[in-house]
């Protein structure tokens, strides 16, 4: 039968049998023993499913990335150590050195950073386009070494809505596939695969783990993406890898499996970002509650940035639900019930009047987070775009005076209580 989105948040990825565990076990292990040096090399040459080293594949953590990967309909899925090694893997396995990528230019400052700069290094170009740029505009930024194109589905801070959909078309048009990072919005809100999305990631940091206990990421493959029809495109996955035993993962595994066969095989392999067992085990635990959380955020989200758009004292308001914005109509077609619990907006008097509001907020902590329970704010110029010049703030929808403000589930009528003291003491 098919089970909504709130059931497989609960029991989705571990069914146990008679007699075993109900809660998803951690395999807190490096290793497993097997009896003979044959049944250890079936497993080495991918002829045997099973587990021998947990930098490649664990228990724990295989039970919440099939949670996951059912949450957003994929076929397929991998947990990473962070929400950038997700995005890093989901595009390395594609794309390297003398490729191209086509990115959203409204996307995490890191995240920015490590498309035009860290992997500009190691020789694969990105051309940034902004999320609202024309289709001319767009079809203009592909080249023919274009591996795959990038966005998300609600930027962090900016909160531009990604149209998945025309991104998506534009993409196949090429021949390469869409990766889009779902993390704000989570598949509770969204579930990009349905609107032509092909690689889903996440920072599990956030939203899926809930409560800032632990880092780390997922990828997703819908299983969808025809990488024989662009055999040429991508030789990774359509020819012998001779650095595992001459594996082609589409003809082993299928268009349902190659994808994260070989980020497993591959790239984890060599660069070992694997995500612990127990951080796995606990965003299990937050994923259980992740459909009733999200309905909070949204709402007090949507509450706050009503509030302050009314607030005499605050310039200017950004929150996708909120009726006015300029995503307001993207919102609606693609987030319906609702976007995210951030909202971005700048107090009257600059980056001096944000610093006077953030310093005399209670309840909402100053933090290098966002996105989990408790209410937290940041100067993004400041902290996490730090990096980032003018002319790419501007690019990236970041101002001087932006504030990004993450309603957790308390009270709205205590944040909004909060925010109204810390607004009362800025000039």
């Amino acid at each position: 039968m098919t089970e909504s989105i709130g059931t497989i948040c609960v029991q989705g990825g571990w069914r146990p049998g008679d007699g075993e565990p109900r809660q998803v076990p951690i395999y807190q292990n490096t290793t497993w023993k097997y009896d003979t040096s044959e049944h250890m090399g079936r497993l080495f040459d991918l002829e045997e499913s099973g587990y021998f080293y947990t930098r490649l594949a664990n228990p724990t953590n295989d039970a919440v990335a099939a949670k996951i990967a059912a949450l957003e309909g994929g076929t397929a899925a991998m947990l990473t150590s962070s929400g950038q090694a997700a995005n890093f893997f989901a595009v390395f396995n594609i794309a390297g050195a003398g490729d191209h990528v086509v990115a959203s230019s409204a996307i995490y400052g890191g995240t920015y950073n490590l498309f035009a700069h860290t992997m500009a290094r190691m020789g694969l170009e990105c051309t940034f386009v902004d999320p609202h740029c024309t289709d001319e505009e767009l079809a203009a930024a592909f080249r023919p070494n274009t591996k795959c194109v990038f966005g998300e589905t609600i930027a962090n801070p900016a909160l531009a809505v990604l149209d998945i959909e025309r991104f998506a078309a534009a993409a196949h048009a090429h021949g390469v596939p869409l990766i889009v990072d779902n993390t704000f919005p989570t598949p509770v809100l969204c579930r990009p695969i349905e609107w032509g999305a092909d690689i889903v990631t996440h920072s599990t940091t956030k939203y899926m783990d809930g409560h800032g206990a632990s880092v780390g990421g997922v990828i997703v493959d819908a299983g969808t993406f025809d990488w024989n029809a662009h055999a040429d495109k991508f030789p990774g996955l359509t020819t012998p890898d001779e650095s595992y035993h001459g594996v082609v993962y589409t003809e082993r595994f299928g268009l349902e499996g190659a994808f994260i066969t070989k980020a497993t095989a591959q790239l984890m392999r060599d660069l070992g970002s694997i995500q612990a067992p127990q951080n796995a085990f606990l965003i299990n635990l937050g994923l259980e509650s992740l459909h009733l959380r999200m309905a909070r955020h949204a709402a007090n989200g949507r509450a706050v940035a009503e509030h302050l758009a009314a607030h005499p004292k605050v310039a200017w308001v950004r929150h996708p639900s909120l009726a006015g914005d300029s995503e307001y109509a993207l919102a609606e077609k693609y987030l319906p019930e609702g976007s995210c619990g951030v909202v971005s907006f700048g107090v009257a008097g600059g980056r001096a009047a944000a610093e006077t509001f953030m310093a005399n907020l209670k309840l909402a902590q100053i933090a290098t987070h966002v996105a989990d329970a408790r209410t937290c704010v940041l100067h993004p110029a400041n902290a996490t775009h730090r990096q980032m010049n003018d002319a790419e703030l501007e690019a990236a929808g970041i101002t001087p005076d932006l504030i990004r403000l993450s309603c957790g589930i308390e009270d709205a009528v205590d944040l909004i209580a909060d925010i109204d003291q810390a607004l009362a003491a800025v000039e």
